[in-house]
Order: structure tokens, then C-alpha cells, then sequence
């Protein structure tokens, strides 16, 4: 399992970091994703990733409880609703289109509501 862990958290940094450079690909989710992977494969690789200098501070505010900036809160809910409008589209079954309503609902409140906003110095 922390092979498998490793691996998914090795593939999210790849996408988080070609987010920085890609306008529609959001990093912030992605970092998160692998934070939380290697937190449970790799105890090294979740310390490297904590203390890069580039995204370790926005993964250490909000691992303890700080938050996600504003930015990163919109890109996420832009780039969740997209992919999920765009597969309500696609598939032709109600059911699974009211399923992924319900999933995007839930992340969109959890993200709104529980997360809490970093506000940045200007």
C-alpha cells in the first residue's frame, strides 16, 4: 500500500508543478493530494515536500489548520466544476449525474465552509 501511495503522490507533484505553469491545471489540489500520500507512504518524501521552498509553506498552513489562500480555493472549485460539468455532459445515466452533483456539492461546502480562508499579507 505505500508503494501504491508513493506512486499517486509522486504523480500528483508532477501534476501540481506543471499547474504552476498551465493556467487550467490547478496545483493546490494536487499538492495537497500528495501531501496527504506520502504523510502515509513516506515519512522523507513528506518532509521533502513540507520544506520546499516553492509550495512547503502553503502545504504546512494547511496541515495545521491555517487554511488554503483565496486563490487556490477558486481555482479548485473552477477547475472541480468544470471537470464535473463536463461529465454530468458526457454520461447519460441520471443517477450517476445526480451523483457527481452531490460529490461537488459536499467537496464545494467542505472547501467554503470548514477550510479556513489564508489571508496573505499584502
Amino acid at each position: 500500500m505505500k508503494i501504491f501511495l508513493n506512486l499517486v503522490g509522486c504523480l500528483a507533484v508532477v501534476l501540481g508543478i506543471l499547474g504552476i505553469f498551465l493556467p487550467l491545471l490547478p496545483t493546490t489540489p494536487f499538492l495537497l493530494l500528495a501531501s496527504a500520500c506520502f504523510a502515509r507512504g513516506s515519512t522523507h518524501l513528506h518532509h521533502w515536500l513540507q520544506t520546499n521552498p516553492v509550495f512547503g509553506k502553503y502545504l504546512r498552513d494547511y496541515e495545521n489548520g491555517k487554511g488554503i489562500p483565496l486563490r487556490g480555493k477558486v481555482w479548485v472549485l473552477v477547475f472541480m466544476w468544470a471537470s464535473l460539468g463536463y461529465s454530468m455532459w458526457r454520461v447519460d445515466k441520471l443517477w450517476l449525474q445526480l451523483m457527481l452533483l452531490l460529490i461537488g456539492g459536499c467537496v464545494s461546502i467542505y472547501l467554503t465552509r470548514f477550510v479556513p480562508t489564508l489571508r496573505l499579507p499584502k
